[in-house]
């Protein structure tokens, strides 16, 4: 009998998104064949501590209703110790009740989870990880930065305009000046790095402007500013690969709210069409679109790439990309591999499979084996 692997499936975290990623690792955690791993949960308390145990998940809800920090254990102390004397694998070999983990499942939505910060200890620690690495987590994470590189690279996308929050703290009235001279109503305002429709506004008018960028602002330094597409359906594709990446079939979201927000994405009754009615011509056109997108981002493993489709023309234009797609059992990237032929638990078993495969490809290029 094969050994199993042991996965370390990460979820919780400091960001917004903490609730969304604790339902993506139950699900994650129901669709791993006990027969092929081995899987030990670590979650991450909203204050940034590590948590093991037969249930983290409990541990979790335990610790935020106690209010007492646990402090941190073992394969915490690993991580965060002196990596340059010791090694954090070596730490998590000798220290952790677990033993040494063949590979990380990360499971973490927002900020210090899909923006490079969780990759990049991963990578220090000389752990395979599922997803992108550290580059193509932080592009991704980066709605204005990402945008940029897609316009440089000739991908069409909607107009927008970067705004810091000191700059509308500090001189409002120039700020609005700046984005009317821009763009025309109506807008979305959204955090620059921030996942799950969270912090974001549609905005109609002026009245509504500076709520919306108080809103945004709240969930970190740097804001964007979108026109919004007319009558936009919402159409995605999920990725998967490493250097030959393939596309799944499309799925269209249709909000039960104005837009796709928090609310309308988690509690409440949107539809999702997989696969999305489109003409193949249109999908075999975004499906190259975002191809060029996880491409452009030197994105591997996984993604989700969202497209605009206007309403009025039918012009299409990349919205955005997410590396670490949601997991739950709503979630499209799942589902949109379901529809393409390969299921949930071989999907897991996939992307396992490519984050060994880059831990390999990186090992002999850093080694020069």
């Amino acid at each position: 009998m094969a050994k199993k692997l042991r996965v370390g499936l990460l979820f919780g975290g400091r960001s917004a998104e903490h609730d969304v990623s604790v339902v993506s690792a139950r699900s994650v955690l129901a669709a791993l064949d006990p027969a092929k791993y081995e899987v030990m949960p670590i979650g991450i308390t909203r204050d940034g501590q590590w948590l093991l145990g037969a249930d983290p998940q409990a541990a979790l809800v335990d610790h935020a209703q106690s209010g007492v920090s646990p402090g941190p254990l073992p394969l915490a102390q690993a991580f965060s110790g002196d990596l340059a004397a010791t090694g954090a694998r070596e730490l998590a070999r000798t220290e952790s009740p677990f033993g040494e983990l063949d590979v990380v499942f990360p499971v973490l939505h927002g900020p210090n989870g899909e923006d490079g910060s969780i990759q990049g200890l991963l990578q220090l620690a000389d752990v395979p990880y599922v997803g992108c690495d550290v580059l193509g987590s932080a592009l991704g994470m980066d709605k204005i930065v990402q945008k940029r590189l897609f316009a440089h690279a000739g991908l069409p996308i909607a107009d927008f305009l970067a705004v810091r929050r000191r700059q509308w703290r500090d001189d409002p009235a120039a700020v609005v000046a700046e984005i009317e001279t821009a763009l025309t109503y109506p807008l979305f305002v959204k955090p620059a790095a921030l996942g799950s429709s969270v912090g974001i506004t549609k905005v109609h008018d002026r009245g509504e402007l500076g709520a919306a960028l108080d809103t945004a602002g709240r969930y970190g330094p740097r804001l964007i500013v979108e026109a919004a597409v007319p009558r936009a359906r919402e159409i995605e594709f999920s990725v998967l690969g490493n250097d030959e990446p393939r596309v799944s079939v499309p799925g269209e979201i249709v909000a039960a709210h104005e837009f796709y927000d928090y609310a309308a994405k988690y509690e409440a009754d949107s539809a999702l069409h997989v696969p999305a009615p489109l003409p193949a011509e249109t999908t075999e056109a975004l499906r190259e679109l975002a191809l060029r997108a996880f491409r452009v981002l030197e994105c591997c493993g996984m993604a989700r790439v969202d497209f605009l489709l206007d309403g009025k023309t039918g012009a299409a234009y990349v919205n955005e990309i997410n590396t670490i797609p949601g997991f739950t059992p709503i979630s499209m990237y799942p589902k949109l591999w379901e529809a393409s032929g390969l299921p949930y638990p071989a999907l897991l078993d996939e992307l396992i499979r490519l984050a060994l495969e880059r831990h390999r490809d990186f090992s002999e290029q850093e080694t020069g084996r």
